[in-house]
């Protein structure tokens, strides 16, 4: 058994609202101690705000949305795409969304597969999923360590209110997984949403129907997307559905909701060779035309709140459940892996409002019981020793049962009408009991040894885990005049290893001995909301320590550093009554901050770019309304070029992208649309990497033209 513990500091920002928002965080004692150093090593004064000062700004007091990602953390950079933006870009995956979104990079895949990156380099391997926490109305999609890369297709973005986006270290918020930020998909925060019935056309066989009804305390939400795919066999089909009731109970109101999603997906292969992605046949090829995906979840919750003579409270259990089968074709062998999970928690949370100050105590507890069965259909092709080391038969088959157990408070303080400190704090443990349910070691299916010095496959003997991390955040802001806010953080991140990390190995290692991955993190940000224009730019240092990756010899391993540094930007600037010009852009540099020999005999250096982090990445976007009932919207998006591997010797060379998208609404009820992705036809990769000796890609879409109805009561 491993049991480590950590102590995280941070700090954070409120909403712009002037507001005394109620979040997670400190207990008294943790936040006193907080509050008191902020004041001695900022020297803030509450006497140094005139009378004048205090009455220039008025004071709104808001209350909990446990439902809201903002109004929780209450703190750090934060962005949300709202309802207006997401019925423009009818996403057909989600990386047309959230390339809105300034510090964010989700890279498309093959079909609605995808890789995040958040302050990062985009993430792949077992635990990149574990970097970013993915949560539905502010409840965690998955329970901890038993993440999925591609989390976003078990979310309804499609249909979502709002999506807000918390980038950062957010682990006193919302505890493990929350290590570079967190996404948070509003379902159903609008009271007063109109029904809508509607379908979208396009290219390759694209459907896309949807149904939103509302009807008084109840809505229902609904949609279905086909595709046969740009390449050849790449078509999937996608549904997913979301239902809300609101029910009162005395001084209770409960909030009850059940989400569903169901992906069958015929998936593409990476195209061999330097820029791939250029030649016209190779682009439609799909290497791969037996690779599949199928993958469902299920989520219920109900979100209580009540008030109370001393304060206010909020309770909410959830129940979840997954199940995912996909073909390894990016390894020797095509294994297959099935993987499930079924998890129950619930979070309380009470709030405290007084007159200088809110604070809020909070718990969480968590249970899951999950397995993953790895296993080869048919004899490996290739080398004698891949054809030996990679036997048929079973890889990996084993059950994993956790538990979950939360502390966490906040305090929200402030100094005078202009300064407020804000403190957060979380104590949390996860514990993995993991039962092998094939043979121990490194053995063939029937026990017999494999030559070449062993299978590459390594299965642990039970053995049981435990991390215990004790995370925090401080935060000062103060208001510069009536429409300007400045804010400082200083944080810690953490996320435990994930439990394929732990249990999935490989030949020559027996135990994986991991510690929490941490992110250490320093942020300045400005924020100034003038009648005509908004802008906000953040500053941020951060390091990376105890980094997971797998070593030369194999072994997972956790002793990597990352340092980074950046600056991200947005402005929305309302030009005249009919233009509106929005931009977003982070530039950024990644290092490696270690120097050694990693998997497949690459080596790593220290002050060597991470690869795929590319240094800018920005989006503009230009709306003319020349009427209330339409808009135009011109969107052109750019990735810088960055490094496709770590010992930074093969590189991308980034593209820059056109869209154009428009929304009429010809009669009271019903609107059509349009849409351009592309509209240069330029040539380029979603996804580019390289790999046992080989550039491969993703290539990107060719022009599209997306045409949609849609009928509202």
């Amino acid at each position: 058994m491993t049991e480590e513990t950590y102590l995280l500091v941070g700090m954070g920002q409120r909403g712009f609202e002037h507001a005394l928002v109620p979040s997670r965080a400190c207990l008294p004692q943790c936040a006193l101690s907080m509050l008191v150093l902020v004041l001695l090593t900022i020297g803030v004064e509450a006497d140094d705000i005139s009378e004048s000062d205090s009455d220039s700004i008025e004071e709104v007091v808001v209350t909990s949305d446990p439902g809201s990602l903002t109004a929780r953390s209450s703190q750090g950079s934060a962005t949300t795409v709202d309802t207006e933006s997401i019925s423009l870009v009818r996403a057909t995956h989600p990386h047309e969304i959230f390339s809105r979104v300034p510090g964010v990079w989700v890279v498309r895949g093959s079909g609605q597969e995808h890789l995040t990156g958040i302050r990062s380099g985009v993430l792949a391997g077992a635990g990149a999923c574990g970097a970013f926490l993915l949560l539905e109305d502010n409840i965690p999609v998955r329970p901890v360590g038993f993440c999925n890369v591609n989390g976003l297709f078990e979310l309804n973005t499609e249909q979502a209110d709002s999506i807000e986006v918390l980038r950062g270290p957010s682990s006193a918020i919302f505890g493990g997984n929350a290590l570079h930020g967190a996404i948070n998909v509003r379902s159903f925060s609008s009271s007063d949403a109109p029904s809508r019935l509607s379908l979208d056309l396009g290219p390759y066989g694209y459907l896309h129907s949807r149904v939103d009804y509302h009807n008084g305390n109840s809505r229902i939400k609904f949609h279905s997307t086909n595709s046969n795919g740009y390449r050849e066999s790449t078509g999937f089909a996608q549904h997913k559905a979301s239902a809300q009731i609101v029910t009162s109970v005395g001084n209770w109101e409960a909030n009850h909701t059940i989400s569903a999603t169901f992906l069958d997906q015929e998936t593409g292969g990476y195209v061999l060779g330097f820029e791939a992605y250029n030649d016209s046949e190779l682009r439609k090829s799909n290497p791969n035309p037996e690779a599949y995906r199928n993958a469902s979840s299920l989520r219920m919750a109900s979100h209580w709140n009540g008030s109370l003579a001393n304060g206010s409270i909020y309770f909410g259990p959830y129940a979840r459940r997954s199940t995912m089968e996909f073909l390894q074709h990016f390894l020797p062998g095509q294994p297959t892996e099935n993987n499930a999970q079924t998890s129950a928690g619930a979070v309380a949370l009470w709030t405290k409002s007084l007159s200088q100050h809110t604070y809020s105590f909070g718990a969480q507890l968590e249970w899951m019981d999950a397995n993953l069965l790895e296993q080869q259909q048919n004899p490996t092709q290739g080398s004698a020793f891949l054809v030996e080391t990679r036997p048929q038969g079973i890889h990996y088959n084993y059950d994993i049962a956790s538990s979950a157990m939360a502390v966490f408070g906040n305090v929200n303080y402030s100094v005078g009408a202009r300064n407020e400190l804000i403190g957060s704090i979380r104590l949390e443990r996860v514990q993995y009991d993991y039962d092998n349910q094939h043979l121990d070691g490194n053995t063939r299916d029937d026990g017999s040894l494999c030559g070449f010095g062993g299978c590459l496959y390594t299965r642990p003997a039970d053995r049981k885990d435990a991390y215990s991390n004790l995370a925090s955040r401080i935060g000062y802001q103060r208001f510069l005049d009536d429409r300007t806010l400045a804010w400082g953080i200083i944080g810690l991140g953490y996320r435990p290893p994930q439990t394929t990390e732990l249990h999935r190995l490989q030949s020559g290692q027996s135990v994986a001995d991991l510690k929490s991955e941490r992110l250490r993190s320093v942020e300045a940000g400005i924020e100034t909301r003038q009648p005509d224009y908004l802008l906000r730019i953040a500053a941020y240092w951060e390091t990376n320590v105890d980094l997971i990756f797998r070593d030369a010899e194999g072994l997972n391993v956790s002793d990597g550093e990352i340092l980074a540094r950046g600056v991200e930007g947005e402005i929305e600037w309302q030009l005249n009554l009919h233009h509106k010009l929005a931009a977003g852009g982070t530039l950024a540099k990644h290092e490696y901050a270690f120097t050694r020999t990693v998997a497949r005999g690459e080596r790593i250096k220290s002050g060597s770019e991470v690869d795929s982090a590319p240094s800018f990445v920005a989006g503009i976007r230009w709306m003319y309304q020349p009427v209330e009932t339409s808009v135009v919207e011109f969107e052109l998006n750019h990735i810088d070029s960055h490094y496709l591997n770590a010992a930074n010797t093969a590189k991308y060379d980034g593209h820059t992208l056109l869209h154009f998208r428009a929304n009429w609404q010809f009669q009271a009820n019903w609107l059509v649309s349009m849409r351009v992705t592309n509209a240069l036809n330029t040539k380029y990769a979603d996804r580019a990497d390289y790999a046992f000796g080989n550039y491969r890609y993703f290539p990107g879409r060719p022009r599209q033209f997306f045409a949609g109805i849609e009928y509202s009561w």
